[in-house]
């Protein structure tokens, strides 16, 4: 058998695997944070229950109306992004004009809620829900096993990452959605309906969010939990990456995610802190980010 460092090569590959598979939610979750952050300037602490939204509307989609896991992935996004955008309109809205820290209550006073919500209804362990039949099984690669449903989950985050930073950065609309956050009222001047872009520039990071919510519901279970397990490592990423930064995010998040799928090989012990550790080494060296721009 192949060695690498005294590492078994499979045992190496597969801890590079799940690196990039966590790297992938990383990546999709900080996205959503940076949209938020970057255009609305608004610390999102919901986005955690909203990614346990996406896999809990999934999960209900399937058990009640018999909706098939496809037809979920693009619904449960859209549910949970018209439930943000309602959200924004009625609340969130009448938060800009003050300190930073309101929105950052309340998002965090919404989580609370969602998160008890659910788990008065479905208790604190987690659901199970199968993956697609057509990406069940695994691939021989030769020095691995690849098991299809998380190459898919790879390849998906990849495409909606690079999807979004084109849209943001390359489209009309995106310069629409970053003039309104430079200059609302000149952007208005021109007829531009800017509350409505700073509700779909949220109902977005919501979405995105819940879409990482249903890749990963066949990967770990669905749970009230998920998301507060998951979101202080997003905001270390963010951090890392630069708050605000798109391409920051996706990025930072595929990166920081492979160091620690590697940590656990080489560093067990320092797996769980590695980000954290990262986080502090750049905020001393750099605290605008890797990719932020300095005040």
């Amino acid at each position: 058998m192949m060695m690498i460092f005294g590492i078994p090569l499979q045992a190496l590959m597969g801890q590079l695997l799940v690196g990039l598979i966590n790297g992938s939610f990383y990546a999709l979750l900080s996205l959503g944070l940076a949209v938020i952050f970057g255009l609305l300037r608004v610390i999102n602490f919901a986005h955690g229950a909203q990614y346990m939204l996406g896999a809990f509307t999934a999960l209900l989609l399937l058990t009640v109306a018999g909706v098939n896991y496809w037809l979920a992935l693009i619904l449960a996004p859209l549910i949970v992004g018209l439930l943000a955008a309602l959200v924004e309109r009625t609340m969130l809205s009448r938060l800009y004009n003050l300190d930073p820290l309101y929105g950052l209550l309340f998002t965090f006073g919404l989580a609370l809620a969602i998160e008890g919500t659910f788990r008065y209804f479905y208790g604190a362990s987690g659901k199970p829900y199968a993956p697609p039949a057509q990406l069940s099984g695994a691939v021989n690669l030769g020095f691995m096993f690849l098991p299809i449903y998380r190459g898919w989950v790879v390849i998906a985050s990849l495409a909606v990452c690079i999807a979004v930073w084109l849209l943001i950065e390359k489209t009309k609309l995106g310069a629409y959605l970053r003039a309104a956050t430079e200059n609302p009222v000149l952007v208005q001047a021109f007829g531009v309906n800017v509350p409505l872009l700073l509700t779909l520039t949220y109902a977005l990071g919501a979405g995105l969010a819940a879409f990482a919510g249903v890749l990963a519901a066949p990967i770990y279970q669905v749970s009230p939990l998920m998301g507060s397990n998951l979101i202080i490592i997003v905001f270390a990423v963010v951090v890392v990456g630069g708050m605000g930064s798109i391409l920051g995010a996706i990025v930072t998040g595929y990166l920081l995610g492979v160091v620690e799928g590697l940590t656990k090989v080489f560093y067990p012990e320092a797996s769980n802190i590695v980000i954290f550790v990262i986080m502090a080494i750049v905020l001393i060296l750099r605290p605008a980010g890797l990719f932020g721009k300095e005040a």
